[in-house]
């Protein structure tokens, strides 16, 4: 069984198409039927069967889809170790991110990185909160920051960079936007903009509201962070954000409300792999960005 027996495999069946699969791997079609049957003879059983003019994985192919993914990636990332290894310093790291650490935290750690690493290169992925843990034990990714850290997660790692307050979101025309801070339970009556549920910030406002006695009346929901703010602004509702999105600037005709009851937090962190070590140049950022934010952690 040979590597490029797998991506020929992979690639047919993700297109049920031979000739598909042919055009996109730049080679001739009968090159791959060829080490399809290959394939096949060796293992013993067929991998597709013809509907029509295409072809569908059999019960079986199924099956050994799965495990030639997993083959695939575990060759990929050992060959991205061993380059790692040769000289780690001139490495590229593969890091995740939501979209709630994306307009502050994550460019300052990068570029304060970047002065002490230059020839290190970045390759950046944004997604939820589930697929980013998701790609850390797929090795899609080295290392993802989130908010909270998963705890209980016996494949994940999790390491608490800092600590941060949620707080509402209000329209500027809102009775109560003049106030200091706020209970919760003063909103129990508006209307809510949230995140769809899913989201890990949907999830942390619904348990927030029932912590304070009552279930939120959301109206509008919004799947990034200029949106649900946008919609705030336009007075459709208010919300409840983590404070780091607010770095130096409060959305216009909007007002930022600490809540003092209940006390709603977040944690903040780097999650890494707890069956793999990380890559040199991945090692580097992880142990660069634990000791950046204790240091920030000592001046505020």
């Amino acid at each position: 069984m040979e590597l490029r027996q797998l991506r020929y495999f992979v690639e047919v069946a993700e297109r049920e198409h031979v000739s598909e699969a042919a055009v996109h791997l730049h080679i001739a079609q009968s090159a791959v039927s060829r080490q399809i049957s290959k394939l096949e003879d060796e293992l013993g059983i067929l991998l597709f069967e013809k509907t029509g003019r295409n072809i569908q994985l059999t019960t079986i192919g199924k099956i050994f889809l799965f495990h030639a993914k997993t083959a695939i990636q575990a060759i990929e990332y050992a060959k991205y170790q061993i380059e790692e290894f040769l000289d780690p310093e001139h490495g590229t790291i593969k890091i995740g991110f939501p979209t709630s650490l994306s307009t502050h935290l994550l460019p300052t750690v990068i570029s304060a990185f970047k002065d002490e690493q230059p020839n290190i290169g970045f390759h950046l992925r944004q997604g939820s909160y589930s697929s980013l843990k998701e790609a850390v034990k797929n090795r899609e990714i080295g290392l993802a920051f989130l908010g909270p850290i998963p705890i209980n997660d016996p494949d994940i790692e999790g390491h608490i960079l800092f600590t941060e307050n949620i707080s509402a979101l209000l329209p500027i025309t809102h009775p109560l936007a003049e106030r200091k801070s706020l209970r919760l339970s003063d909103l129990r009556n508006d209307p809510f903009v949230l995140f769809p549920k899913g989201y890990i910030l949907h999830s942390i406002a619904i348990e927030a509201c029932k912590a304070a006695g009552f279930a939120p009346n959301i109206t509008s929901e919004g799947e990034d962070m200029d949106s649900i703010k946008g919609l705030v602004s336009a007075g459709i509702g208010v919300s409840l954000l983590p404070d780091s999105t607010f770095y130096e600037v409060t959305p216009r005709l909007t007002v930022k409300i600490p809540i003092d009851t209940p006390e709603v937090k977040r944690t903040v962190g780097i999650i890494t792999p707890k069956n793999r070590e990380l890559a040199p140049s991945e090692e580097l950022f992880y142990q660069f960005a634990k000791k950046f934010f204790s240091v920030l952690e000592q001046y505020q």
